[in-house]
């Protein structure tokens, strides 16, 4: 998926803080270690917000460190190389945003709902942050897919419906690789509609197909692979979404 800069990304996102709040204030970090993870996180921040404006490959260590007010230096007492920042902020943004589903299917004691809830989110929200959307296409390719973040989410939840014959596969490992298929395939055609032409942009309407319907519709796909029925899948995936009271907005205007 190329970067190609969005409209809807240009906007300065601000990454949550990768430990509590509590944590910075209180005696588990000496100040020195409070400093220096305030640094990264700056440093990743900043990466974010000039990948959203120009792609991975357009962005240098030194406009890193001047969005950050970092000094040049400083950058190396955290990052051996930008590729390694890269592999950074991926991983704090899916860890970050898988914690967040954690959260929000805490209440649900269907493993079928619970992926349900999970993919609707996710396809969600790479329609409304198209950059976001193409890091984890990259990230669903890579060796790691399964064992952190997201994929180990995926991989965890489809452990527990499968012990609980909640779901019924044949080939465990080949169903999640044909749901992360699914799902990145999703997000694939979603970031193709929100980039299109006006006339891809009425033929969505004409099927109706907003974003939101979309993710139902990936979602149900995704639990039939599972084993569940089409008409049981259907209605899961079109059942009310979770609302976390809790949670913060994942951008900032400027």
């Amino acid at each position: 998926m190329p970067d190609v800069p969005n409209p809807r990304t240009s906007r300065r996102r601000t990454l949550k803080t990768p430990i509590a709040p509590w944590e910075m204030t209180s005696g588990r970090h000496t100040r020195g270690a409070r400093r220096k993870l305030e640094t990264r996180a700056r440093l990743l921040d900043a990466a974010f917000a000039l990948v959203a404006e120009k792609g991975m490959d357009g962005v240098t260590i030194n406009e890193i460190t001047e969005a950050a007010d970092v000094g040049f230096g400083s950058f190396y007492n955290h990052f051996e190389s930008k590729e390694g920042l890269f592999v950074a902020l991926v991983e704090w943004l899916f860890e970050e945003f898988a914690c967040t589903l954690d959260h929000l299917a805490s209440g649900l004691s269907d493993p079928a709902e619970v992926i349900a809830v999970s993919v609707r989110h996710t396809l969600m929200r790479a329609y409304r942050e198209p950059v976001w959307g193409q890091l984890l296409i990259r990230e669903g390719f890579s060796a790691h897919a399964l064992s952190r973040g997201l994929g180990q989410r995926l991989l965890r939840d489809s452990e527990r419906g499968i012990s609980e014959r909640r779901f019924v596969v044949a080939d465990q490992l080949m169903c999640l690789i044909s749901a992360i298929g699914t799902i990145l395939a999703g997000i694939a055609a979603e970031l193709h509609f929100a980039a299109s032409s006006k006339r891809t942009v009425r033929a969505r309407k004409v099927l109706r197909s907003s974003e939101a319907k979309f993710a139902e519709r990936t979602a149900a796909i995704v639990l039939q692979a599972f084993g569940l029925k089409r008409v049981e899948a259907e209605k899961i995936a079109q059942r009310p979404l979770p609302t976390s009271p809790t949670s913060r907005p994942v951008e900032k205007g400027h």
